[in-house]
């Protein structure tokens, strides 16, 4: 992990109306920045100046303004957002640092409703919280895409593996051929030597010859074609079959579709409802985060115009005074009720809030089912109606050969009559004196014959042969590339499970070695377990926080989170949310880390636990108490106004 840059430049920050600011300017350096300050001294309120540069709507407006503004200069570059109060709570604009903050407000801004910080101590599902950041549905998408590669590539290696087998065979064809052909060259080169010898003895029939010759190359042509002919029929029936089972195989996937299951209506319906209900929750929330901020701040004691105006009010009454200590005025009905009350009514509004989160992020769950059931009918929709086009065009080609057999049919019954009648004709014009001049004429008409259609077939298998080879060579390539797909499938398909590894190996070594560095009495480890969850679990996997403590005989033993110290549990949750920032890097693209609401932990511990976090982000701003920050090191910043 990167450290500190010194070199880096100062940041700045501007800020107007934000929590319980009027109007500050702050420089930040890099390394480490002490916000110095008792209570009321909006320390808080200018980390969340910082997170709504970042990009953060966690910011509210100061109670009596209606707009506020926040500019960050870092790294050369301006960054601007505006706030502006609505009906239902404050709206947001500008060009904030970050496009997406959710990095930063789960693992880089820890104050005290981080939900990092909170998981541990309420007991949450660590496994979640680290994998938000994740896009599994990203993820799944990639995987089908490289899912359809790999079949593509397979269908295509299949092929090359056919055509592989062909090729000894083809091989072998070519070979016969070119034997068969240099026998019947042979042969009639043979009946041509006798003829020239027997042609001189009958010159004085050379007429009917000549007359007979004719014929026989007619029938010579006329078997060509017949021969042609019922090559085409058996192309055409094959042709026919290949169609008729086509469309056989489109008529029972439009079946198949006909009968699915599902209706795209209600699935409309319910991603309305469920819209709906997620925009109401989403609105609640961030009303009850308005109302939870307001009335931290006023317990905190920071200005606000109420705070202001209930001081006046009590300024002359001395028994208000004297119990002080004891109650508070409440600023929402004006009575005086005990500080206590507020803070657990708060709590509860707090509880609220994540009930509310938790419903939302449910909703999203279904909203995602939905949406892909809804894909799914919409594809279903579109196969169907690409089946009907395609059943349409099978349909018509398989008339259209139909009728072409029909006419070859017709076609081989004409020529096969001619055939007939010209072979009656040759016959008629052989004689007994020349029969045999006669019949090694035919002899030569059919070895031409032959030798044409022999030569013509080698033809075909030569080019076949070659068809073949040039495919052949695509082998290597299309094993390369499909060797490609399948490490990228691994690796999508092993994602989700390294990062949860990660994060439960980098949990585990920074709690130990902060453990190591803190000294808490009797604790020994604090480490996550990864457990697999059965199949009928959402979750493939779940962590388990476990607590070992040593006994004052030196026996370990397993505690739960219950037992933990106030101390020990806030740093089991800031070390949480560093795994989760070094998991997903989130150095890389949020510069800042703050911290804030570390009073539970004692000075000196603290001192070195901030020296540790340290190491790890360019600007880290801490917000603490005077005395709290008397023992870090003089080394760092510190800003005592604001």
């Amino acid at each position: 992990m990167q450290g500190v840059d010194a070199t880096e430049s100062h940041a700045t920050v501007h800020a107007v109306n934000i929590g319980g600011i009027s109007a500050t300017e702050v420089e930040i350096p890099p390394g480490v920045t002490v916000l110095s300050g008792r209570n009321a001294t909006n320390r808080t309120s200018f980390l969340q100046t910082i997170m709504a540069a970042m990009g953060s709507d966690a910011a509210t407006l100061k109670g009596d303004a209606e707009e506020g503004a926040v500019e960050l200069s870092i790294d050369g570059e301006q960054y601007r957002r505006t706030l502006h109060r609505t009906g239902s709570g404050v709206r947001f604009e500008g060009d904030p640092y970050l496009d997406d903050p959710t990095l930063g407000n789960l693992f880089a801004f820890l104050l005290e409703s981080n939900d990092a910080r909170q998981a541990v101590l309420r007991k949450q599902e660590l496994r979640d919280l680290i994998m938000e950041p994740v896009d599994t549905d990203e993820i799944q998408a990639e995987i089908d895409r490289l899912e359809a590669n790999r079949a593509e590539v397979d269908d295509e290696l299949d092929a090359v593996a056919e055509l592989k087998e062909e090729l000894p065979g083809l091989e072998q064809r070519k070979q016969e051929l070119t034997g068969e052909i240099e026998d019947r060259r042979e042969e009639l080169a043979a009946i041509e030597a006798d003829l020239e010898s027997m042609e001189s003895e009958v010159e004085e029939s050379r007429a009917e010859k000549q007359k007979l010759d004719t014929k026989l190359e007619e029938l010579r042509d006329l078997r060509a074609d017949l021969e042609s002919v019922r090559a085409d029929i058996d192309i055409q029936q094959e042709s026919i079959e290949s169609l008729r089972r086509e469309l056989a195989d489109r008529r029972s996937e439009r079946e198949e579709l006909d009968t699915l299951d599902g209706d795209p209506q209600a699935v409309d319906s319910q991603l309305s409802e469920l819209r709906t209900r997620k925009r109401t929750l989403e609105s609640e929330v961030s009303e009850l985060q308005d109302i939870l901020q307001f009335n931290e701040e006023m317990l905190d004691g920071e200005e606000t115009a109420v705070s202001e105006a209930l001081r006046d009010t009590q300024a002359d009454n001395p028994t208000d005074q004297l119990l002080d200590d004891a109650e508070t005025v409440c600023w929402t009905c004006g009575s005086e009720v005990p500080t206590d009350r507020i803070e657990q009514t708060i709590e509860t509004l707090r509880e609220l809030r994540q009930q509310q989160t938790s419903e939302i992020r449910s909703i999203e769950t279904d909203l995602a089912e939905l949406r892909e059931q809804k894909e799914r009918f919409e594809r279903q929709q579109r196969r169907k109606e690409s089946l009907a086009a395609e059943i349409a065009d099978a349909e018509a080609e398989l008339q259209q050969r139909s009728s072409r057999l029909q006419q070859l049919r017709e076609r081989r019954e004409q020529l096969s009559e001619e055939v007939a009648d010209l072979e009656q004709t040759v016959t008629e014009l052989e004689s007994e004196e020349f029969s045999e001049v006669l019949e090694r004429h035919r002899e030569a008409n059919q070895q031409e014959f032959e030798l044409e259609r022999l030569e013509s077939e080698l033809a075909e298998v030569t080019d076949r042969i070659k068809t073949i080879e040039s495919e052949l060579a695509r082998e290597t390539e299309l094993r390369e590339r499909r060797e490609a797909i399948v490490e990228e499938l691994q690796e999508q398909r092993t994602r989700i499970d390294r990062t949860e590894r990660e994060a439960v190996e980098e949990f585990n070594e920074r709690m130990a070695e902060i453990l190591e560095m803190l000294q808490y009495d009797n604790l020994a480890r604090i480490w996550i377990e990864r457990k697999q969850q059965s199949s009928q679990s959402d979750r493939a996997t779940t962590f388990e926080l476990h607590v070992v403590r040593t006994a004052e005989s030196g026996v370990t033993y397993e505690d739960t989170i219950d037992h933990l110290s106030e101390s020990e549990r806030e740093v089991t949750g800031l070390t949480f949310a560093l795994a989760g920032y070094l998991v997903h890097e989130v150095h890389e693209t949020v510069p800042f880390m703050l911290l804030d609401s570390l009073e539970a932990i004692d000075s000196d511990r603290l001192a070195d636990l901030v020296s540790y976090f340290a190491e790890y982000s360019e600007y880290l701003v801490v917000a603490l108490l005077p005395e709290d920050a008397r023992a870090l090191s003089d080394e760092y910043t510190r800003i005592t106004e604001i």
